[in-house]
């Protein structure tokens, strides 16, 4: 069974909207007009749970069953909240989801460790500055600046599309030197996230070809071409790397209180059981609003201890500096990936001082 948790304002009778979801978000109708299909339809059909009082406003817990979806999020998000998610105020704020739902990541935080060979400290991400404007050689002149660190993994601006001023796979080839140099110098692996862009049909042979030319991570703005294209690309058995999720329009689905997904399942979750291996948030110390209690609940959908699905990265974003290091350790622990563009790229002292500031912040 898939158990859905929805929360109402004030003012709404959560009992009748309940009834209402299981209903209408499986059958669709209650007439029970074919004789003799009793038994399959109540097989499909969702059940009420519980309603119970929430602050100024009512919780309620209905459970569907698993088989009414293709265990994909795409079938799941439409069972549990599709329609129903235009009737008015009402929020999905929680998903128990039967043990093998979904799509596995290929690494999570003890594969990319793994992969990285680093243990016992966050890893680091730097984003490449600025976002638009560069051409690919000078993408792998940025790279060069950080070559003689241990910074662990650079990606593209989510922004950055394969665009004529510095097309993507031309990214790839400036910096895969670069890549192999630092490789060849430390003795393990570094990784370049590059942003996979394009229309849907595309998209798949697009990340293929990336990978195949040497590209050893990417990077997918998940919530605009939607959890299905990140359960392709971690399926594909020909691309096979990790995949970083940015959390590009979450914002729109989770922001209003009384509306849409709560974040725990955005950017937790469903993007735990999507495939990808990192998870990119707001960080509340950053530069973006984002609540204690949002990214720990996100954080902690990520990373809770689950017997039968990996753990991923979180990935702590948007002004990030060295000097709020100290406080996300102190919060959450060292799996991290801690993701950070102008504070390296941007930052006065040069980026290998900056990323060396990163690293000592770990250590404080």
């Amino acid at each position: 069974m898939v158990i859905a948790t929805y929360r109402f304002p004030s003012g709404v009778d959560a009992g009748r909207q309940a009834e209402i979801i299981a209903i209408g978000q499986t059958l669709g109708s209650a007439d029970a007009r074919f004789a003799g299909r009793e038994q399959a339809l109540a097989a499909c059909r969702g059940q009420v749970l519980e309603v119970r009082a929430d602050g100024d406003g009512a919780r309620a817990q209905v459970a569907f069953p698993a088989a009414n979806t293709e265990y994909d999020i795409g079938t799941l998000l439409t069972m549990v909240f599709g329609k129903y998610s235009l009737a008015g105020p009402a929020r999905l704020v929680d998903l128990r989801l039967p043990p093998d739902f979904g799509t596995r990541p290929r690494f999570g935080i003890a594969g990319l460790r793994a992969r990285l060979g680093v243990a016992g400290r966050p890893l680091l991400m730097a984003i490449f500055k600025p976002a638009l404007g560069l051409t690919a050689a000078d993408h792998a002149t940025l790279l060069r600046a950080v070559a003689d660190t241990e910074l662990d993994l650079v990606k593209d601006d989510e922004i950055l599309g394969n665009l004529a001023q510095a097309p993507t796979r031309e990214r790839l080839r400036a910096c895969r030197p670069v890549i192999e140099a630092i490789r060849d110098r430390r003795g393990r692996d570094f990784l370049y996230a590059v942003n996979v862009t394009g229309r849907a049909d595309t998209l798949l042979a697009t990340a293929r070809a990336l990978v195949a030319e040497g590209a050893n991570a990417l990077l997918l703005n998940v919530l605009v071409y939607g959890y299905p294209m990140l359960e392709a690309l971690a399926r594909d058995p020909a691309i096979g790397v990790p995949i970083i999720a940015h959390p590009a329009l979450a914002g729109a689905l989770a922001l209003a209180p009384d509306h849409g997904i709560d974040y725990a399942l955005v950017l937790g979750r469903l993007m735990r059981h999507a495939g990808a291996d990192v998870v990119l948030h707001p960080a509340r110390f950053g530069s973006l609003p984002f609540s204690a209690a949002d990214e720990s609940r996100v954080i902690t959908a990520l990373t809770d201890s689950d017997d039968h699905w990996p753990a991923v990265f979180p990935g702590p974003s948007a002004g990030i500096k060295p000097a709020i290091v100290p406080a996300l350790l102190a919060d959450y622990g060292r799996d991290l990936v801690i993701n950070a563009g102008s504070a390296i790229f941007d930052a006065a002292t040069g980026p290998k001082a900056a990323v060396e500031s990163f690293f000592a912040a770990m250590d404080a």
